[in-house]
């Protein structure tokens, strides 16, 4: 089976939804595949149940549509689910879902993109024809767990953090999250509210803020230069925290919003994570250096007993593994070889969405230029 059409869309994640919404409002079509069986499967199938946007909403809108009047500043999970199921129907996206891309490359004699997709129910493989190629398959695609010296004869249990749903189950067991960043500060926080003897690793320096404090930081930074910004956020924090070094949290040199622009690292916003590592709730603990059976031995040769590993330790794109003839964009990690905001465009009608490490309002900007671009052409 073949089909043609202007613009072939991979991925089906708020990226690609963006992106399919912007190309509707200027008359564009679109083919779009999912290789799931929904769209935003990282949301509806792969976050934990307390999880709620940790940006305010002002920040997290897609393009052409404004949450309701009454959401809640922090959207939860559910209601940003319900959003994106809203933004479908409105622009009448229709993404072939279970259609996995398995090869995409450029013919430099039709100027097309050709694109095998196979149909995950019925195994059949259909040959799109394209002029435009958005890759808007996610930073998140695959789980990333760092080898760890005897990880494999763990004896316990051991997950990536999109699995992980709930600390219900681990009342009373002893459990170590690996990873610092917003999921790992906010499933350590979850387990031990459920009752689980709780212990993170902290490998590296991170920035501890309020919601509220970076709000502000978003919100002043519009007018302000990022250096006054940053320089204000810290001191807020440091009001707020105190000196989290003595408990093992270290800042970076770099302010939070420098970092978050330079290096794609997010603050952390604490959901109460703090005050139980600071009550000893919660227990810090360097670099892991090996595992045997359950006990897991840190650097400086302390060990601990463990039920189970969460590792929150993010994700990694796997654009690279059905794109060829990508090298105008991507790096070999599948991730944009430019830097924000020039990051968006390769050579040959090749974008990319969400791939910048900017949340969801880096993907409505990617999203707004991406279908600009592609106008200016498509008529040219």
């Amino acid at each position: 089976m073949e089909e043609q059409t202007v613009v072939l869309i991979v991925g089906a994640g708020p990226a690609g939804l963006a992106t399919a919404a912007c190309l509707t409002q200027l008359s564009i079509p679109y083919v779009i595949v999912e290789r799931e069986d929904c769209s935003a499967s990282l949301w509806r199938n792969r976050a934990y149940d307390r999880l709620k946007l940790h940006l305010a909403k002002e920040f997290c809108e897609l393009p052409h549509m404004s949450y309701p009047a009454d959401a809640p500043t922090y959207i939860p999970k559910d209601q940003f689910v319900k959003y994106l199921d809203n933004y479908i129907e409105r622009f009448d996206i229709q993404p072939k879902y279970q259609t996995a891309i398995e090869s995409c490359s450029y013919d430099e004699v039709r100027k097309c993109w050709f694109s095998m997709a196979r149909d995950m129910t019925t195994s059949v493989v259909v040959r799109y024809t394209a002029r435009f190629l958005v890759v808007a398959s996610g930073e998140n695609s695959a789980e990333n767990i760092p080898f760890i010296t005897g990880f494999h004869g763990f004896a316990g249990e051991a997950i990536h953090s999109s699995r992980y749903k709930s600390g219900a189950s681990y009342s009373g067991k002893n459990v170590l999250v690996v990873g610092c960043g917003n999921s790992g500060m906010e499933i350590a926080y979850d387990l031990a509210s459920h009752g689980a003897n709780t212990s993170i690793v902290i490998r590296s320096p991170v920035h501890v803020v309020t919601k509220e404090i970076i709000r502000l930081g978003m919100t002043l930074v519009q007018h302000i230069p990022v250096n006054v910004v940053d320089g204000l956020l810290v001191r807020l924090s440091n009001f707020v925290f105190g000196d989290l070094s003595k408990h093992g949290i270290v800042r970076p040199k770099l302010g939070p919003l420098l970092l978050k622009a330079k290096t794609g690292r997010s603050a952390v916003i604490d959901v109460g994570t703090v005050s139980l590592i600071k009550n000893g709730t919660i227990k810090v603990l360097g670099n892991i250096s090996k595992i045997e059976g359950n006990t897991v031995e840190f650097e400086g040769r302390k060990a601990s007993a463990f039920d189970a590993i969460v590792f929150a330790t993010g994700y990694k794109s796997t654009a690279n593994t059905w794109l060829k003839n990508g090298e105008s964009m991507l790096n070999d990690d599948g991730l944009p070889k430019q830097e924000f905001p020039n990051h968006w465009k390769g050579a040959n009608g090749l974008y990319c969405a969400g791939l910048a490490k900017r949340g969801l309002a880096g993907i409505a900007m990617d999203a707004k230029n991406i279908a600009n671009d592609i106008l200016s052409s498509y008529h040219a």
